[in-house]
């Protein structure tokens, strides 16, 4: 699938580390590196803005080294781009950690996922389906 994409940045196009990765990874754009305090948040921008076709959204997730080796997350993670929006793409950053964090210009932020998606109609009904678990929440399957 080729999806338009304008980017502004001055760094490459994302892509795809393997042949089987489901992720491209979003860098940040940014004239000097900027600074995450402990429980700091900051939208990160990437210079890149895309079209996506209807039917499709790009899901920003989280990078797995970054969060492990340095307690950074995305907040809202996935963060969801429809396919009717066309401004910059930007990553909301949190620092989970005890430390300033500094996100380089370039850096490897967030990964980027293109995935299809439904529309849902909705049917209003006075009584679903029974299933063995029922209305039980959460950790109620047992399975540990």
């Amino acid at each position: 699938m080729k999806i338009k994409i304008i980017n502004n940045s001055g760094f490459p196009l994302p892509s795809y580390g393997t042949i089987a990765s489901a992720g491209m990874d979003l860098r940040a754009c940014a004239d000097a590196a900027i600074t995450l305090k402990p429980l700091e948040r900051a939208i990160v921008k990437t210079g890149l803005f895309i079209e996506l076709p209807i039917g499709y959204e790009a899901q920003v997730r989280p990078r797995s080294g970054l969060a492990a080796k340095n307690g950074i997350t995305v907040l809202n993670s996935p963060g969801t781009i429809d396919a009717d929006y066309r401004g910059e793409i930007g990553v909301i950053l949190v620092n989970l950690s005890n430390n300033d964090f500094n996100v380089e210009p370039g850096e490897r932020i967030a990964q980027l996922v293109i995935s299809k998606h439904e529309r849902a109609i909705w049917e209003e009904v006075e009584i679903l389906g029974e299933t063995d678990r029922g209305a039980g929440g959460f950790g109620s399957t047992g399975v540990k």
